[in-house]
């Protein structure tokens, strides 16, 4: 008979040998492959930037599990492309069953400032691995998201079940720390964008003290009221001015999106 001896298990626990045999598992359908969201970003009345938020067309394999490839790029545009040159990447590689990131890269130009970094999760042991100008393994809870992976989470919740005033609760992980993320449900709205006119379901999260936005219920994310759910608008208030993120085009999606007459 083979004896389990406690001392042997807590060592193997502090070792990382004893994790997580599995990881959720989520069943949605308003998530597809071939996806791409076109935005326009506007400071005040000027048109400053342009955001692409696209699927990559084919399932990639990612810590041997199948995977979709959500990118997020943005560059400024006119007279802000000479102020202040932007041209940022994000992407993440999104498990199609668990809707979690397995891998996480971000490349960042803004004038002179410049970043890169990738991320690898293990959800299974629960920690990240980021490598940047050094390496490094985080411990992270259970169902952790990046920031990209976190929208494409808000698109499979059924928010017909919500009522306003509603939380939802993230554990996010980003710049090398775990945080807590609360978003609120704020009913259902119309909106206007270049894109046409949509009922919206709109999401408020709450931000934390800081020096960008103008308070905690700074941010208004409004998600098309149908079984897409994509980003269609996106407001935010902050301490130098007005930013709004309106969608102009979308193609590749599941289902039509559900403008309003």
């Amino acid at each position: 008979m083979i004896k389990i001896y406690p001392v042997i298990v807590l060592f193997l626990i502090a070792s990382g040998f004893i994790f997580n045999d599995s990881i959720r598992q989520i069943d949605q359908d308003a998530i597809t492959t071939g996806e791409v969201l076109k935005y326009k970003v506007h400071y005040g009345v000027i048109n400053a930037a342009e955001a692409v938020i696209d699927v990559a067309p084919d399932i990639h394999r990612v810590n041997n599990r199948p995977c979709y490839k959500a990118n997020v790029s943005g560059k400024t545009i006119g007279s802000f492309d000479f102020f202040l040159r932007i041209r940022d990447t994000w992407r993440s590689y999104i498990d199609t069953a668990a809707i979690l990131p397995q891998v996480f890269y971000r490349n960042i130009e803004e004038g002179k400032y410049r970043k890169k970094e990738n991320i690898t999760f293990d959800h299974y042991r629960n920690t990240a691995l980021v490598e940047s100008k050094r390496t490094s393994t985080f411990k992270t809870p259970d169902n952790v998201q990046d920031i990209v992976s976190g929208v494409y989470y808000l698109r499979t919740l059924n928010l017909d079940k919500y009522k306003n005033g509603e939380q939802i609760r993230i554990k996010g992980f980003f710049d090398e720390e775990v945080f807590d993320f609360t978003v609120v449900f704020r009913g259902r709205e119309q909106v206007e964008t270049k894109a046409g006119k949509f009922r919206a379901f709109k999401l408020v999260p709450k931000m934390p003290d800081n020096k960008l936005f103008a308070g905690p219920d700074a941010i208004s994310i409004y998600l098309s009221d149908d079984k897409n759910k994509i980003p269609v608008l996106v407001q935010a208030e902050m301490l130098v001015g007005s930013v709004k993120i309106d969608l102009y085009k979308a193609s590749g999606l599941r289902y039509n999106l559900n403008k309003a007459p």
